[in-house]
């Protein structure tokens, strides 16, 4: 059995954020992305419907949440037509509103898998770097072309690169714009699988049955011990995790 919440836009153009419980026990929330005409580009309209799903009981309720798009793309970029248009005050407020959707989604306290086809470039990428784990496609295509337009990657992109790969790498990729496949990818560690052509949702789905499966507190806390230590100086992150294992030391 499955329960389906999906929210409606004003025109298939606009675009929609579907949302399904699903797993053995209902745990897991699957978000897909909807906006196939055109390849699921991120209109402030379609972040803000992901935001309210992030926020909404479904997602709250879940125990591991999987976003995916359509075989076409994940997602080809934020919609910058639109933002071209805004003033910096503008701007301003859209990283306080709909802009908000990819912190927030790094900081839910369950697992996040995304599950990577077709196009993940610009915006969309910056969505999948906010992910816990990212299971790819084989042909997946992956870039940040933002400098090539005059912009940058301003939604978590460069700070999150930077991490993963370092920014000898984060340099190469952001200001030639290039492009690069799942192999280049999963070499470099920003995915974690390659999943056989057409299986990347199940593959998204059977790891995310595996995370949900833990125990919700300690993945919960080890989630944010990881995200912490990657900024903190050693002494720190090792202190943390100490005091993460003593509180949780009683609660499995």
């Amino acid at each position: 059995m499955t329960v389906t919440d999906t929210t409606p836009a004003a025109s298939p153009e606009a675009g929609t954020v579907e949302i399904e419980r699903t797993g053995e026990h209902q745990d897991i929330a699957v978000l897909t992305l909807r906006r196939e005409r055109k390849l699921n580009a991120l209109s402030t309209r379609m972040e803000s419907a992901l935001l309210d799903a992030l926020r909404g009981p479904q997602v709250r309720t879940s125990r591991a949440v999987v976003v995916t798009g359509v075989p076409r793309a994940f997602s080809a970029g934020a919609d910058t037509g639109e933002l071209r248009e805004m003033t910096p005050e503008a701007i301003a407020d859209y990283y306080r509103s709909s802009g908000a959707v990819y912190e927030a989604f790094a900081a839910l306290p369950q697992p996040t898998v995304a599950a990577l086809s077709g196009y993940c470039l610009g915006g969309g990428l910056e969505l999948a770097l906010a992910a816990d784990i990212r299971v790819a496609d084989p042909d997946t295509v992956f870039g940040l072309p933002e400098v090539g337009i005059g912009i940058l990657p301003s939604s978590g992109g460069v700070t999150r690169l930077v991490r993963e790969v370092g920014p000898a790498r984060t340099r190469d990729l952001v200001l030639r714009g290039r492009r690069f496949g799942a192999r280049e990818a999963y070499a470099w560690g920003l995915v974690g699988e390659i999943a056989e052509g057409g299986t990347v949702r199940e593959k998204a789905m059977e790891i995310a049955a595996e995370l949900a499966g833990q125990p919700r507190l300690a993945v919960s806390v080890a989630k944010q011990v990881i995200t912490a230590a990657a900024d903190a100086p050693r002494e720190a992150a090792l202190l943390l995790e100490q005091l993460a294992y003593a509180a949780l030391n009683r609660t499995g």
